[in-house]
């Protein structure tokens, strides 16, 4: 089994086997080394209480961080271990930490209490046992197949702890899997727990899902199942059409998502191109807040929805409206009241100012005051509008396209 391994979690894995320990790598280190990628951190399973595992590596060395559940984690090279004695939970009254904690024997026993099949995999990293994998449920199958699978039954993983629904469409996206068909059905079933989780929690999680390759999958999958409207009913006042006289508007919900695509494919883009200009560019990193304007550009559409006899549906002032939204909904969702709201909040605002401009001649006068309105976020916001040009007419497309050539 190829698998990179971190030498400190190996050494800390070898010092408790020499004691006398059973001991793993477990969740979600084990599924990312499995799929050839970098894990984020090393999570740490063994059978010495955590009272042993203090005694073991010396006060000095450990962080007491949830001695009731087990955790100790321990300073080593300079990193930081969590490590966790193998255990069974009760109930979770609070829909988050369980009644009571039993510590047990079997890596087995704990791997029964995980969340999905594929961070449900312990692997041994000693030198006597390298490699070797305990996968009771066939997460490492599931892994292969692409599949987000619950170990037992998922009506109680979800309703224990609901984020945990959360958690399951995030996976799928950031993996690009599929939910597995029972365990979507009871995402359907149980989605109205995910009240009882507190609104940084779920920030957390469509945070991840924004950040991740394919973010419109997320949304798609929030929306399919029923959370999407519990959490952020905005979108989901905007999936559906409506057909008067023989007309009818576009469904602005898909089209939200193909913008927030066209976004993430820029970003994409753009990113190469810079590199390739400085090979020494850092990493890619998501600019979640671009894409969390893309998600918000129309949110304002279901207010400003009128029906005119000649035009048609009409959405005039949809970005002002939808701007004045922003900042209740980041404050429902706990995400950050700053800059970052107020960056939303002015793309949202300034989506439709290109498409104007470029609709007509364009003057010095009207990109001034569109340089003077956006700012340093110009380059942003011209991305935006470019992703926004979702028409199946190629012929408009391409006009559209390079009247915001000539804007640029």
């Amino acid at each position: 089994m190829n698998i990179t391994i971190e030498p400190g979690a190996s050494a800390l894995l070898d010092a408790l086997h020499r004691a006398g320990f059973a001991a793993y790598a477990v969740g979600g280190c084990v599924r990312d080394s499995l799929l050839g990628l970098a894990p984020h951190d090393w999570d740490l399973c063994t059978a010495a209480r955590p009272e042993q595992v203090m005694e073991l590596f010396g006060e000095k060395q450990c962080i007491p961080t949830g001695l009731q559940h087990g955790t100790v984690t321990i300073k080593y090279g300079g990193q930081l271990y969590e490590t966790t004695t193998f255990r069974t939970e009760g109930a979770y009254t609070d829909g988050r930490h369980p009644d009571e904690v039993h510590f047990v024997p079997d890596v087995r026993q704990d791997l029964a209490r995980r969340d999905f099949t594929i961070n449900a995999m312990a692997i041994c990293l000693n030198k006597a046992r390298f490699g070797e994998l305990v996968d009771p449920f066939d997460g490492i199958g599931d892994l292969w197949e692409g599949i987000i699978r619950t170990p037992l039954d998922p009506d109680v993983t979800f309703s224990d702890d609901p984020l945990r629904m959360l958690r399951c469409v995030r996976f799928a996206t950031q993996l690009n899997f599929f939910i597995e068909e029972e365990t979507f059905e009871a995402l359907s079933r149980n989605a109205e727990r995910i009240r009882i989780i507190s609104g940084e929690r779920i920030a957390e999680e469509l945070c991840k899902i924004m950040a991740s390759q394919y973010p419109s999958k997320g949304f798609f999958e929030l929306q399919r199942c029923g959370l999407l409207g519990l959490i952020i009913p905005e979108l989901t006042a905007l999936d559906i059409v409506e057909t008067r006289n023989g007309r009818a508007h576009k469904n602005n919900f898909h089209h939200t998502l193909e913008v927030l695509e066209n976004v993430a494919r820029a970003e994409e883009r753009r990113y190469e191109q810079e590199k390739q200009e400085n090979p020494e560019q850092p990493s890619f990193k998501a600019n979640i807040w671009l894409r969390w304007a893309a998600l918000f550009h129309d949110i304002g559409k279901p207010k400003s929805k009128r029906w005119d006899n000649q035009l048609g549906w009409t959405f005039h002032n949809h970005n002002d409206i939808g701007a004045r939204m922003v900042p209740e909904m980041f404050r429902r969702m706990k995400l950050p009241l700053d800059s970052k709201m107020k960056y939303v909040q002015k793309l949202v605002e300034l989506h439709m100012r290109p498409i104007a401009i470029a609709d007509d001649v364009v003057t010095d006068s009207a990109v001034r005051r569109l340089i003077n309105d956006a700012g340093d976020d110009i380059d942003d916001l011209m991305m935006l509008c470019e992703a926004d040009i979702t028409s199946k007419n190629q012929v408009r497309k391409k006009q559209f396209l390079e009247n915001f050539r000539i804007v640029r």
